[in-house]
């Protein structure tokens, strides 16, 4: 059996907005189908990891690679063509389409079909002929991660996916959350609520000052709440 390459390498990375450099000297390495949560205070550089795989920053150093194929320079629309998917903060959803225009939009072939997504989420089922702007939060989350699956990506990047959003209803993108990570697709997770990171993903990254400083199980950090702590410097949600 031929062994496959990672998913996704950041190969000594530097990058940041400009002349402006947020992330320094970021090793990464994520191997195919499994799971990975970063984590850390605000500002960071989180979000900035996440932009730089997906084209949206300066590059200054390092290289991106995707299944072994350097995608450093590549459009970002190239990076999605090439199996990358991404679920941004803001959502980004089309106001003025219905749900299920914004779910055709994005439709690409492969095992992410609108009825699989539906039943990942049977929310959206039942609200597909409403605009973007008729959902709630929580809908329009979940509607932004069904948007990326539709475009059959083999590595998912989710930023602050529960973020803002009632404990039910972050309690229902959990459990999608674990069906994915339970498929085979490779899936990094950006989420502010550490308890909830530490849930969903067997292996974490803290991020300080744009630099990874903890790379390992999540149970280390679960069991030991003095160096997670040390690691992020605030209170634990």
């Amino acid at each position: 059996m031929v062994e496959r390459p990672p998913a996704l390498v950041l190969d000594n990375v530097s990058a940041g907005y400009g002349e402006t450099v947020v992330l320094e000297n970021v090793r990464l390495e994520l191997a195919a189908g499994k799971t990975l949560a970063i984590i850390g205070r605000n500002g960071v550089g989180k979000t900035t990891l996440l932009a730089t795989v997906m084209g949206h920053t300066t590059l200054h150093g390092g290289s991106v690679r995707l299944h072994g194929n350097d995608i450093s320079h590549l459009a970002t629309y190239r990076r999605v063509h090439a199996g990358l998917g991404y679920v941004p903060q803001e959502r980004e959803i089309f106001p003025s389409l219905t749900l299920l225009e914004n779910l055709q939009v994005a439709e690409r072939p492969g095992p992410w079909t609108i009825a699989e997504v539906f039943k990942l989420f049977p929310r959206l089922a039942e609200r597909q002929g409403n605009r973007g702007n008729q959902l709630s939060g929580g809908e329009q989350q979940m509607l932004a991660i069904a948007r990326a699956l539709v475009g059959n990506p083999s590595v998912l990047l989710m930023d602050e996916p529960s973020e803002g959003l009632a404990p039910v209803i972050v309690e229902e993108l959990a459990r999608a959350v674990k069906q994915l990570a339970a498929a085979d697709l490779a899936l990094i997770l950006v989420e502010q609520n550490t308890r909830l990171a530490l849930e969903l993903s067997p292996r974490a990254v803290v991020m300080d000052r744009g630099q990874v400083v903890y790379d390992g199980p999540s149970d280390t950090l679960r069991r030991d709440p003095a160096k997670l702590d040390a690691l992020i410097g605030v209170a634990k949600k």
